[in-house]
């Protein structure tokens, strides 16, 4: 019987590096570049890192948590780690595609696993259209800024600003503004995933806003265009006990 290749990742904190160091003694480990799977030591920030920087491999990650939140990661055990994987649950994601326009008329494109989230620079509040398709859904948003995100992430971000959690497979997005001002008790929307959200800046140079997809941050912007990249496929694995699609369920009923 031939067992999957597996290649160890690692955070730089000194629990999640002292963990690797342990299971590559234990577990026949190869270059990421080689592996059949990625083990990803660490919090949901480095997996995100994680499935970024392997993006174009295509190559399955099971997370393991020796950070803080660890939403996205199974429990960590040095125990019965080939068997574990070998009988993982997969899900598969699709990030966001941003393109966004600075004032200089550069573009910058990047992708994101959680959100797409516009930010206001200044004490000045943002000025806001929002399109869904090309039409104009709402002619000014006065607000710290607004954010797309998908299922995955909306138990990130998104739920902290009363946004939506969505379940995975809903072929949705949430558009969640933050900090509204005008117009006021709007909380938001949720839209068909295969939408393209687009955002133009009001008075950029006096209202300044930045654009940031995960951790890809686009100073002084114009005008961002959002849609899901469904020609890209992540695929997570998670014990089946504790698989992404419960943990989304279980966080609707926490208090």
């Amino acid at each position: 019987m031939s067992f999957p290749s597996i290649a160890f990742v690692a955070s730089e904190h000194p629990r999640a590096n002292e963990a690797m160091e342990r299971l590559i003694k234990r577990y026949a480990a190869v270059a990421p570049e080689r592996a059949d799977i990625i083990v990803a030591l660490g919090g949901d920030g480095f997996m995100l890192e994680t499935l970024h920087r392997y993006m174009s491999r295509n190559v399955p990650i099971f997370g393991m948590n020796r950070g803080s939140v660890g939403f996205l990661m199974n429990t960590f055990s040095e125990d019965d780690l080939i068997e574990r994987v070998t009988k993982a649950e997969p899900i598969g994601l699709n990030p966001l595609r941003m393109t966004a326009t600075d004032i200089r008329g550069d573009k910058h494109e990047a992708l994101a696993i959680n959100e797409v989230s516009l930010l206001r620079e200044t004490r000045f509040a943002a000025k806001l259209t929002i399109e869904i398709d090309g039409i104009v859904r709402m002619p000014e948003m006065i607000c710290d800024g607004v954010l797309v995100s998908t299922p995955a992430g909306s138990t990130a971000y998104n739920v902290s600003l009363n946004g939506p959690i969505l379940p995975l497979g809903a072929h949705v997005l949430a558009l969640t503004p933050i900090s509204v001002f005008r117009p006021r008790q709007w909380r938001g929307a949720i839209l068909p995933h295969e939408v393209t959200v687009g955002v133009k800046v009001l008075s950029p140079d006096e209202r300044p806003v930045s654009a940031v997809a995960d951790y890809t941050e686009v100073r002084d912007v114009v005008q961002v265009s959002i849609c899901e990249d469904r020609s890209i496929v992540l695929t997570l694995l998670f014990d089946p006990e504790h698989n992404l699609e419960e943990r989304v369920i279980k966080e609707q009923f926490l208090l």
